[in-house]
């Protein structure tokens, strides 16, 4: 039988651990009390302990040294025993003080679960009071919009350029007109402005506000053919949100005739406003269903420890009197929670899921997918292939002299077919030890899947990772040795070497592959966070962009082979122009500066959106500016690649050092929260999750270590073609070694950081700004 404490940290809310009872620190009270119990039980212990520990402390062996001290001394020194006044013969004043202690731990405790469950129930409360406006406005935009679109069905008009805007409707109004009849100007004023006072209305009365425009203006609009500034889409505006409104007007808005500036609110923006308020719906019942969590893991709680006291203490009144006061408490007694949850499901049932209450669930309640042990039989299945093949490999390439420095044939072939090679062995590497990642985090509870916002349907768990892992490098070995045998039997040149081409096609197809296979979800998540990326500073920045951000300033090895690759074949397959043009041209030379840029520039960019998004936080600024360091370093590197001399040789070691000094401190400070001097771990944080503190210490070692894995370029190494490339392929390695070793402290710190702060439930941005935010 599991012990109810291993059961309450496995079924914990981690964000929350704080602010459950401390059931650990309320056992300990507990274990006090007996002690002083067992204590009292044995009067002659007193004299044990002075005779055994010099007049020291209690021991947890006194009882026992008593015990056996009785029965072994002899009978004529045993003192005369009262049974009837034991217990009055010893002091007992220290079990009482054990008692109160314990009984003051538990008010404590019960002060503190009943104060955080009703700022959380309030919290709940004021925002479903929000989404409840929110909803309504929806509502009845939506209704207006279907008003309108009617109307104009009937009358048989032409449909308005700007889609279905507010705009539109307080503009359209003139062109109403009684059925049969002429249109008179004063009649279709009075009309226009029935319908103004109508769309004003409802908006002011659900708390749209109208910036720089009074409620006359805002009507007089209607009859101007000029657009309404009206606040209903976007929250409250910075600078870059700005820009991005911009962007996305120009993407997603339809084409708007006759406007003058204003946000539109078309059909596309009122789906995504409905998308926002559904998902805010879904986790508004999330914390529903965890503070519901919270309540009974508590309850349980209480009841556990006070059974333990009554049963050590035989206080059955004070057990049973506390006990009825946990169940009167607000966290026991509230039913707001339960009334919520009921109303969020039949708001969501009829709003989001048309009526069909069992739709509605999938949403509210989605079933987690059952781990099948198949997905396990297929990476022991994959990776013993793999690593038979690759055996295959190496000795075919030995028998073949590939290797060989005295082969003619190695030029072409590490030109060929390393490039390739390489980028799908460093991708593997990455997602293998992003699965290591995943099993890490779970294991210590680490909520990566609220962190980065993923479906708990669609998330990639670890064996999924180590399957993409090892069915890639199997495909991708399997391509080599078929090259090799092909290449050996005398197959033309131009054949063979089409194979790693093919073997990236492929790959490339599945990638983008729309059907329902090969974990489609998670391709198409990668594909839009690299576009956010791409397109950085256009895109707000989430949690999961700027981490993979992360992920390709250590993957700048594996951009530099995709460019190889695909200029390799793009110059051999159409003849344009000679391979040497890829390696050796100006162009090339520029082609690599950029690669080599562009995640440093992508990452700093996301710091530049964040610096003016979030308030102006200096630090994102200081973050910028350690992906610039970072680029001046790797121009450096590069120029001294080209021109090895010792001026050259001189910066890149002054660059290096400081963008690896900045980098070292950034990682230990910022992502990891290390190196804290008043911390009661030397050099470490507070809160460490895990319980060792050596790995802490060995990880800033061998995080220091890799950092400096840049020496090699400057160390004019003599080596062949063949081993020039290898030791490229190690260093890459080991520096995704390195970056698969700092996610895991990276998370660990923002779940702390969320942790201490409660967050547990994702905060839905809404799409319509209320009045009072205005003022």
């Amino acid at each position: 039988m599991v012990k109810f404490s291993r059961e309450l940290q496995a079924q914990l809310i981690p964000e929350w651990k704080d602010a459950f009872v401390d059931y650990r620190q309320l056992k300990k009270h507990v274990k006090k009390i007996k002690l002083s119990l067992l204590r009292s039980s044995f009067p002659s212990s007193s004299s044990s302990v002075d005779h055994h520990n010099g007049g020291g402390g209690f021991s947890l062996f006194d009882p026992v040294r008593a015990f056996a001290a009785r029965f072994s001394a002899p009978r004529s020194d045993l003192p005369p025993i009262d049974e009837e006044n034991l217990f009055e013969m010893v002091p007992v004043q220290s079990r009482e003080d054990e008692v109160k202690e314990f009984l003051e731990k538990l008010e404590q405790e019960l002060e503190k679960v009943n104060g955080f469950y009703t700022n959380k129930e309030n919290e709940f409360c004021d925002r479903g009071e929000i989404l409840s406006k929110q909803l309504q406005i929806l509502v009845d935009l939506k209704q207006l919009l279907h008003e309108h679109r009617r109307r104009r069905h009937q009358r048989n008009a032409p449909p308005s350029p700007a889609g279905g805007s507010v705009t539109s409707l307080l503009s359209s109004a003139s062109s109403f007109s009684v059925e049969g009849e002429p249109e008179s100007p004063a009649a279709g004023t009075e009309e226009r402005d029935s319908l103004s006072d109508e769309v004003i209305a409802t908006l002011e009365r659900n708390g749209v506000s109208f910036l720089g425009l009074g409620k006359a203006k805002a009507k007089k609009a209607g009859k101007l053919r000029t657009a309404t500034s009206l606040r209903i889409d976007i929250p409250p505006t910075t600078p870059a949100r700005a820009i991005s409104m911009v962007w996305e007007d120009l993407v997603n808005s339809s084409r708007k005739e006759g406007s003058v500036g204003g946000d539109h609110v078309n059909r596309k923006k009122l789906l995504r406003a409905e998308k926002m308020i559904r998902e805010a719906y879904v986790q508004l019942y999330r914390g529903h269903d965890l503070l519901t969590t919270y309540s009974s893991l508590n309850m349980e709680a209480f009841r556990k420890i006070l059974k333990k006291f009554q049963k050590v203490s035989n206080q059955r009144r004070e057990s049973a009197t506390f006990l009825k006061k946990v169940k009167r408490s607000h966290f026991v007694s509230s039913d707001k929670v339960i009334k919520l949850a009921d109303e969020v499901e039949s708001i969501f049932t009829k709003h989001f899921a048309g009526s069909d209450r069992k739709k509605a669930m999938k949403f509210l309640r989605p079933q987690k997918p059952r781990e099948s042990h198949t997905i396990t039989f297929f990476v022991g299945l994959f990776t013993g292939s793999f690593v038979t093949l690759f055996v295959v490999y190496a000795i075919l390439a030995h028998l073949c002299g590939i290797f060989s420095s005295s082969s003619s044939d190695e030029a072409g072939y590490m030109e060929t077919v390393y490039p390739i090679f390489s980028m799908f062995a460093l991708l593997s590497l990455h997602i293998f030890l992003y699965g290591c990642n995943i099993f890490a985090w779970r294991g210590t509870r680490i909520n990566h899947n609220f962190i980065f916002e993923f479906s708990p349907n669609t998330v990639l768990k670890h064996r999924d990772a180590f399957l993409i892992s090892a069915s890639l490098m199997t495909a991708v070995v399997s391509a080599l040795v078929v090259h090799l045998l092909l290449r050996s039997a005398g197959v033309s040149q131009r054949h063979v070497d089409a194979i790693p081409g093919a073997l990236l096609l492929v790959f490339t197809a599945l990638l983008l592959c729309p059907f329902n296979i090969f974990y489609r979800s998670t391709r198409y998540c990668f594909l839009r966070v690299m576009r956010n990326i791409a397109f950085s500073p256009l895109y707000k920045v989430l949690m999961v962009d700027f981490f993979m951000a992360d992920q390709l300033t250590s993957q700048i090895p594996l951009l530099r082979h995709m460019e190889l690759t695909t200029c390799y074949f793009m110059a051999a397959g159409f003849k344009v122009h000679p391979y040497e043009t890829c390696t050796r041209s100006h162009q090339y030379k520029i082609l690599a500066y950029i690669i080599s840029f562009l995640p440093y520039y992508w990452r700093a960019m996301q710091c530049v959106r964040r610096y003016i998004e979030e308030g102006y936080d200096v630090n994102h600024l200081a973050n910028a500016g350690k992906y610039v360091s970072a680029m001046v370093a790797a121009a450096a590197k590069l120029k001294y690649a080209v021109e090895p001399t010792p001026l050259w040789m001189v910066i890149v070691v002054i660059t290096s050092t400081g963008a690896t000094i900045y980098q070292l401190f950034w990682d230990f400070v910022k992502d990891w929260g290390l190196l804290d001097l008043s911390s009661k771990n030397l050099f470490l944080r507070d809160d460490l999750i895990l319980k060792n503190k050596c790995v802490y210490y060995v990880s800033i070692v061998l995080n220091f270590v890799l950092r400096l894995a840049w020496i090699q370029s400057v160390m004019r190494l003599t080596m062949g073609q063949a081993e020039h490339r290898l030791m490229d392929f190690l260093l890459a390695s080991l520096e995704i070694i390195r970056r698969g070793h700092w996610n895991f402290y990276r998370l660990e710190n923002e779940h702390l950081n969320n942790v201490g702060k409660f967050r547990a439930v994702k905060t839905v941005p809404l799409p319509f700004c209320e009045l009072a935010s205005d003022d």
